[in-house]
């Protein structure tokens, strides 16, 4: 299996890293990822600028950085770089974005660049899986279990074939040491509840308002039964299939009678 490994945090992030120390058993892993970190830039990609590329050599992992957004690093590879290394025609077999350091659920799934990426590829034809971790306190979070823990949820999901433009979203949840068990995993919808965070107003030592945004990410208005961030808050792996066709289409038909 070929795969193309990218993620939102930057080339240079430890989650990335981490991942690709587990999933390069699964086949040829290609990285291409930002050259810096690119978190909530959902969906953005590039038109006015060049998108300047660099090769990367890090001690356990190398790849090619992308001065750009997620969704660019995917477009970028899946047009250019992937036929330019293996061939005109060709393209990975699998996307893989993350291990994004920070769950996307709920409302984040709209917000985030490493869902975005996955979307992406799944849009252009490529299956993809887009893994998050929930990191509750950072201090205590064990990476390489959590990477891990991904893995497995990873082959779990691959059992069956992915059709073209099938996404998976994969949010593991708080790990905290090398020994934690294999949580077990659900299958659960996106909670659509808003975030319950704000703004706190400030004044900078010039006098100047400015606002700071509040909250964790991980407070909403309400937390749906059997939805990911329930299934999170209680300590399982999340597995939700995403689309990106955004019709309302219960209501196709509503509207053109509205419209007649």
């Amino acid at each position: 299996m070929r795969i193309l490994l990218t993620n939102d945090d930057g080339i240079m992030a430890p989650g990335i890293e981490a991942l690709y120390r587990t999933i390069r058993t699964l086949g040829d892993v290609t990285v291409v990822a930002p050259a810096t970190t690119q978190s909530a830039e959902s969906h953005g990609i590039t038109f006015h600028r060049p998108l300047m590329t660099r090769e990367v050599k890090l001690p356990q992992i190398e790849g090619t950085s992308v001065e750009g957004t997620p969704a660019d690093c995917v477009k970028l590879a899946l047009k250019s770089l992937w036929p330019a290394a293996h061939g005109a025609g060709s393209r990975p077999d699998l996307v893989i974005s993350g291990m994004n350091f920070g769950a996307n659920a709920g409302i984040n799934v709209i917000y985030s660049g490493t869902v975005a990426a996955a979307i992406e590829a799944a849009f252009l034809g490529v299956p993809a899986i887009a893994v998050s971790l929930y990191i509750g306190n950072k201090s205590r979070t064990h990476l390489g279990r959590a990477a891990e823990i991904a893995r497995e949820a990873i082959d779990r999901v691959l059992r069956h074939p992915l059709e073209p433009h099938r996404v998976i979203n994969i949010n593991v949840p708080f790990t905290e040491s090398a020994d934690a068990p294999m949580p077990p995993l659900r299958v659960v919808s996106m909670n659509t509840a808003a975030a319950a965070d704000g703004y706190e107003r400030r004044m900078s030592p010039e006098g100047r308002e400015y606002y700071w945004p509040s909250g964790n990410g991980m407070e909403f208005v309400h937390m749906a039964e059997e939805s990911d961030v329930e299934a999170l808050a209680q300590r399982a792996v999340t597995i939700t299939p995403l689309h990106f066709d955004l019709t309302d289409h219960a209501r196709l038909d509503e509207w053109r009678r509205r419209l007649s």
